[in-house]
């Protein structure tokens, strides 16, 4: 690359850093831009991704772990503080220049000169010693891309293991499917060690090739980033209701009897609810699965509509929370998804 226009975003909340990187693609139509960047605890989904089914819920929602979705492919991937997500963003070029090689080389030099020896893998992986240290995805836009990738340099391995235990058995649907890979930490690998600012230096220097400009955006084009980061990368709508459709079953033992629930969303809204089990019930249960259609597929959402209810005649001694637990899980379990045997 030729000279490299640096930017930083000023900030770890996920919604805002993906803003920022998306109005850098949209707007700077000339020159190489480069862009390091940290998300606080966040769950990014690519863009054709069902948020729901790249998730451990119960897990994400006790540890609150924002859910934000891309606008470039690939599977989810989990973010902190221990990440360093890195952003090129150049003219797209023919199409033999789409390579994900064009853009993961430089990184793998970068990082061979820390003295870890690091390959591209797959399709958009790099690995050292045969550990996913970094995965990758790119976007087009009008003659321009947006090639991005994280960096895990220190991150919490229980909390990646824990967000995205998302139950394979849970949910059917035609999304994009994460391929979950052995990952490593780097800096378990630096035969000098450093922390995360360091490391940042260093790769800064490594990639800045034939120079090195440190650019900032003005006040008005702040001001466009924070209205992109507000109506779209926080709103619902975008992160979990532009998620493919789905079906889930998911069953649970209770106290008050067995409960299955089967539902069908799209564009995460219930289109269609079933309850089976073995509750002592006296009446049909038909109007809950019938009142849960058009909702949010959100705990609140249905929350909301079963506590309009009184379900006692239609579900016995299972209460609102016990059907709730069934479809999302407990707020307060971890690694166990105690409605669908996680």
């Amino acid at each position: 690359m030729a000279l490299l226009n640096y930017l930083e975003t000023g900030s770890t909340d996920s919604a805002w850093n993906l803003a920022f990187e998306e109005y850098v693609l949209t707007t700077k139509r000339e020159g190489d831009w480069l862009i390091l960047w940290q998300n606080a605890n966040t769950v990014v989904v690519g863009m054709n991704q069902n948020a729901e089914e790249e998730i451990s819920r119960s897990f994400v929602e006790a540890r609150g772990i924002t859910v934000v979705r891309r606008t470039t492919g690939g599977g989810a991937v989990y973010h902190d503080l221990g990440n360093l997500n890195y952003s090129f963003i150049t003219d797209a070029g023919d199409a033999q220049q789409l390579s994900i090689t064009r853009f993961t080389r430089p990184v793998c030099a970068a990082l061979e000169s820390l003295g870890v020896s690091a390959v591209p893998s797959g399709r958009n992986d790099i690995t050292i010693n045969g550990k996913k240290v970094s995965g990758t995805a790119q976007r087009l836009h009008k003659g321009r891309i947006l090639h991005h990738g994280t960096l895990l340099f220190d991150s919490d391995a229980e909390m990646v293991a824990g967000a995205l235990n998302a139950d394979p058995e849970k949910f059917r649907s035609k999304a994009a499917k994460s391929v979950r890979s052995r990952i490593g930490n780097i800096r378990e690998m630096l035969p000098e060690d450093m922390d995360i600012a360091a490391f940042k230096a260093r790769l800064l220097l490594a990639l800045a090739g034939d120079g090195l400009q440190r650019r900032n955006l003005d006040p008005a084009e702040l001001s466009e980033i924070g209205k992109l980061a507000d109506e779209k990368y926080r709103s619902w709508d975008w992160n979990f209701g532009a998620s493919p459709a789905f079906s889930i079953i998911c069953k649970r033992r209770l106290e008050g009897g067995a409960l299955e629930v089967g539902l069908q969303a799209a564009s995460g809204i219930i289109e269609y609810v079933r309850f089976r089990g073995d509750f002592m019930a006296v009446e049909d249960c038909s109007p809950v699965a019938e009142a849960l259609q058009n909702v949010r597929f959100a705990r609140n959402d249905v929350m909301a509509v079963l506590d309009g209810f009184n379900l006692t005649p239609m579900f016995g001694a299972v209460t609102a929370t016990d059907i709730a637990d069934t479809i999302f899980g407990t707020p307060d379990s971890s690694r166990k998804h105690p409605a669908c045997g996680r």
